[in-house]
This record gives C-alpha cells, structure tokens and sequence, in this order.
C-alpha cells in the first residue's frame, strides 16, 4: 500500500511548488497539497536532461517537482490538466547531442552514474572551472562525466523569450563562467548548469522559442527514475545491474508516460493524465525552449520557467496512459475540426446517397509509449481502440483518413491523432473537454 504524505490536510484552491525530487519518481515520498479537485498548481522548473545528465547525485536523468496530491484522485481515475502558462527565465542554455565515456556509470548513465576513480555510485560532485572536465569528484578530484557533449551550442534568448541566437566559443566561455545566474536555476535545484561545459560548435544560429513541458503527468505506482517513466527510456531498467532495475511486467504496469517530450504539451492544451496511487502526484519539469518532433539530436533546448496548471478529476478513466487534446494549430490537418461548410457540404453528399446522418466529430491524441517506435505505434493504437471502444483496424483506418500517427521522442514515443465520435468520447468522460478545446457546437 502506498504511504503518501501531504503538508496539510485541508484541500486548497492553489499550491506553489518550489521544490524538487533526487530525480526519483517514489509513490511513497510524501506529496504536497492536496490541491482542491478544480484548483491550481504553479511551479517553477528547472532544466531537465542536460543539467541532470552530469550532476551525478541525481538519479534519473532529470530534475522534476516534488508531486501535489489532488483531493479527491483514486487509482483508475484520470486527471484532466489545463496549461494555462509556460514562461522561459532561463536566460541561456546549452544542449548537443550526446555520447557516455566508458566507466562512469553502473549500466544506465541517466540512473547510476559513478566516479571511476573511487567507484562511488551516485558521488557528491562540485564545478571547478569551465569546459567539459568541470565536474569534479568531492572525494577523489576526479572529473566525472557520465555524458560528453559531441557536437553542441549555446543559445541565448531575447527579452521577451521569442527568439534566441546561439553564440561563440568566446561568449559561451563567458557565459560558462556565470552559470547559475545564466541558467536563473531555482534556489531549491542541486544541478550543475549545464552552460558550464560551454559548447560553441554552430555560432549564429537563429532560433524560435516555442516552450513546452517534456515532463508533465502523475506519479508511477513504483520508483521509477524520472526520464524513465515512459515505455522507451523505461525499457533501460529491465534487467539493469542497478538498485532501479524492474521487470518489462511492472514497467508497464506501473508507469504514468509523464516524460513525452511533445511539442503539442504547451499552453492552451489539455493533457488528460492516468491516475495509479492515491491523489495523482502531479509532477512536471525538462521544460524546453523549443524541439522539432522526434528531438532527434536526443536533446534540446532545456530551461527554467514557470508554470500554472488546473487540474480537475476524471473519475473511471479507462486507459493506462495519456491522452492529449491539442491546441487547434498543432493538429494534423486532416484531424482539424470540420468548418460549418464543409459540413454542410458532407451533410448534402450523403443525403445524396441515401443517408441521413453522419456522425459528430472531436479531435484527440492518445499517447503511445514503448522501447522502439513500431512497438509506440502498437500500444497507442490499443490504447485509442479501448478508449473508444473500437477495434485496432478500425483505429488505423480513421487515423489515416482522418489523422495521423505523429512522433513526439525518437526512440518510443507517438501520437495516435485523430477525429473521434464524439459519443465515444462522452462515454469515457471526455467529451466536454473536446468541446472546449475546439468550440464544438454539438
């Protein structure tokens, strides 16, 4: 059984939340809140991957905000998440694509990274200098890099975070040696900036800002290392030599698919998030400035901001993963709500062959999950048939004429998008969320 614990007993309209997890998703660890059913949350975040990725101490690849327990939330419930903002402080960034030197880590260098030299797991590190032998070893001196970066930038941003420039070797040295401060890192955050190791490898790059969540959901009903609570990054722990390591059967059992790294998670959309232990514990974090689908360099943009939510209960929320309801903009073309004239044009063709109706339609996106892409397809494409209790090869039918299969993580993480009945969606408790979001008037 789980043992949530909260700060107060007494639900309430918001909770600030300004504190952090070790990068470990515990269902144990005590919650903040409850926050009422309907209330908010704002949070401010910190950088996930990169940050992380080379401050040893963490355990998950991540750093993400300690969970909120939501009055009234029970285990096969749903909570339906409202994105009313997602602001960028960072001032800068770095990010690359990665490699992971041999001998720093116990199988998995997102969950068990180790200082070769004194073998300790998990050591207690400190920055000294800049570059990417900064982070040292509070023991021995050792660097300890369980990630390199092998071909990178820094970027700078605007004032008002709508584009960003990425800079020299000589302003990204600058910049390396103010880390913190460039990073606008929360007070309660432990990781090394990763503005520290100053990549400089493609200068005068212009860039958009399009800031998004790459972690937002409900705590897993198992410790889960944060990046890992998803069925690709997940698949690490099967079998791993380090205290984390799980079972393919309790992966999927007990993960919540809160890190997705999809573009569409941003403000004005609706992520409808599965419920597995008691209050939620909502969470969120790896906030990125910007990534293009797939974020196929393996990282991106990763800033601090903050961020408001309003969530509210779904009771008897039939599937184990997410569901997203998208800003109209960031729909695939073919699952955009109908206009009145091109409904009125269907309406007349089909009169015109004998038929009388033809059914009301709502866009939704059902988040797949697993160890490669073609396994993310499958298991979003369960997840669409039980939600709207229709069969696979009717999924992949209107999801082709009427959708489209979008990537959201490169290797495991898919978008199943299309237009539903709408009666479906109301007999799981999601059709007024799909009239909101796209002022269906049905």
């Amino acid at each position: 059984m789980n043992r949530q614990t909260m700060t107060s007993s007494a639900p309430r309209r918001s909770v600030v939340v300004n504190g952090f997890t070790n990068a470990l998703l515990d269902p144990n660890a005590p919650m903040l809140g409850p926050v009422e059913n309907g209330g908010t949350i704002i949070a401010n975040t910190v950088p996930g991957c990169w940050g992380p990725m080379i401050t040893p101490r963490l355990r998950g690849g991540h750093e993400v905000t300690q969970p909120v327990y939501v009055d009234g939330a029970e285990p096969g419930d749903g909570i339906a998440i409202r994105i009313r903002d997602v602001t960028v402080t960072s001032i800068a960034t770095a990010s690359g694509h990665d490699s992971s030197p041999e001998g720093f880590c116990l199988g998995d260098p997102y969950v068990a990274a180790r200082c070769p030299v004194c073998d300790e797991v998990w050591p207690e590190t400190h920055l000294e200098g800049i570059g990417q032998d900064a982070v040292k070893c509070d023991k021995c001196g050792n660097a300890v890099k369980p990630f390199e970066i092998v071909h990178g930038y820094t970027v700078v941003f605007d004032e008002t975070r709508q584009v960003g420039v990425t800079v020299s070797k000589e302003a990204a040295e600058k910049i390396a040696r103010e880390p913190y401060h460039y990073a606008a890192l929360p007070d309660e955050s432990v990781q090394h900036p990763i503005l520290a190791f100053a990549p400089s490898d493609i200068p005068g790059v212009m860039v958009r800002m399009r800031p998004f969540l790459g972690q937002l959901g409900t705590t897993p009903s198992h410790p889960i290392p944060d990046s890992h609570n998803a069925g690709d990054f997940g698949a690490f722990l099967v079998g791993a030599p380090h205290p984390y390591a799980i079972t393919a059967e309790q992966l999927a059992e007990h993960k919540t698919d809160g890190h997705m790294d999809i573009d569409a998670v941003r403000p004005g959309a609706i992520l409808i998030a599965p419920v597995k232990v008691k209050g939620g514990g909502i969470y969120m974090g790896d906030m990125h400035a910007a990534q293009g689908d797939g974020e196929i360099a393996g990282h991106t943009m990763d800033v601090a901001g903050s961020v408001t939510l309003q969530v509210e209960v779904v009771k008897n929320y039939p599937i184990d993963g997410p569901v997203l309801f998208p800003l109209l903009e960031d729909l695939p073309p073919l699952a955009r709500p109908f206009t009145a004239d091109e409904r009125a044009r269907a309406e007349r063709l089909a009169k015109s062959w004998g038929m009388n109706n033809i059914e009301e339609l709502a866009p939704v996106s059902v988040i797949g999950t697993a160890a490669n892409m073609n396994a993310a397809i499958d298991n979003g494409l369960e997840r669409a048939a039980k939600l709207l209790d229709m069969t696979v090869p009717e999924v992949r039918n209107r999801a082709t004429i009427n959708g489209a299969i979008e990537i959201g993580r490169a290797p495991g993480v898919i978008q199943v998008t299309l237009l539903a009945p709408l009666a479906r969606l109301d007999a799981v408790g999601l059709g007024d969320y799909a009239r909101e979001q796209y002022n269906l008037r049905t």
